[in-house]
């Protein structure tokens, strides 16, 4: 497993492959739903949007004593079979160090059998996703992975958010949302939360200068539409030590007036 930084290079490869699904006239037939008998749950409601969960747990098969283990948690949308496709993609790419360093796997299930193949006895994975929110033309949805390596201190968890966009079928970036050329404005506005959340950070207090040259701040571009405003999250390791968990930042939707296009504003108030 490489560094945070380095894993999240494979994330963004699969956030293009999502722009894409909104052309694909079908959904392959591999996806991970479920391939274990009694692993799916009825369709229900979360928030607006009709949810199946997906649960699976396996261990090597043949091995005894401590084994390697993969544990799914997931979500499939019945209506949106490319939104299923897409959650079950990411996941397993979430757990790549980059393109030509991750195993050759899509799935979740081709993750399974490739972790098979190189884990070693007290490896695990934990494959978490969730819908975060609905918010006007979007469906929020949090993926969280945790993987534990033999001999490791502790677990190195990531999460990715996908804000999918129901008219258009696809995955917002934040790219996209932002006037061009208002990006550095948008910068200014992710600092000024930063620059609140350090007032919440007993090392960054204790010493303000060390701090900023251990744990700099960047802009992240892992981000949610919520109802509070734009969240981004940011990685362990990140931007503080492994202590503070994966820090999220929030900007309030009216400090966003005259950065985001107006079309996405008003997608998020549902008009």
């Amino acid at each position: 497993m490489g560094p945070p930084a380095a894993r999240w290079g494979a994330v963004t490869l699969a956030l293009l492959f999502a722009a894409t699904l909104g052309g694909c006239a079908s959904t392959p037939a591999n996806i991970s739903l479920p391939s274990d008998a009694g692993a799916a749950t009825p369709a229900a409601e979360a928030a607006d949007v009709r949810v199946s969960a997906v649960k699976w747990k396996r261990v090597k098969p043949q091995c005894k004593g401590e084994c390697p283990a993969v544990e799914v948690d997931s979500v499939a949308f019945p209506g949106i079979p490319r939104l299923t496709q897409l959650v079950d993609h990411v996941l397993a790419y979430m757990t790549g160090i980059d393109s030509k360093q991750r195993g050759p796997y899509e799935t979740l299930d081709e993750y399974a059998q490739y972790f098979w193949r190189t884990a070693q006895p007290r490896d695990s994975t934990h494959f978490n996703a969730r819908v975060k929110d609905t918010v006007g033309d979007y469906i929020v949805l949090e993926l969280r992975t945790e993987q534990y390596v033999t001999g490791a201190a502790h677990p190195i968890p990531a999460t990715q958010y996908l804000n999918w966009q129901r008219s258009a079928g696809r995955v917002m970036a934040l790219d996209e949302a932002i006037i061009p050329g208002r990006e550095q404005a948008f910068a200014d506005q992710l600092r000024k939360a930063y620059n609140e959340w350090l007032k919440t950070n007993e090392a960054a207090q204790r010493d303000p200068d060390a701090y900023a040259r251990a744990w700099p701040f960047h802009v992240a571009n892992n981000f949610a539409f919520t109802r509070d405003g734009v969240t981004v999250k940011y990685q362990a390791y990140s931007i503080a030590p492994y202590v503070y968990g994966q820090p999220e930042l929030t900007i309030p939707y009216r400090d966003l007036v005259g950065v985001f296009r107006p079309e996405v504003l008003r997608g998020l108030s549902g008009e």
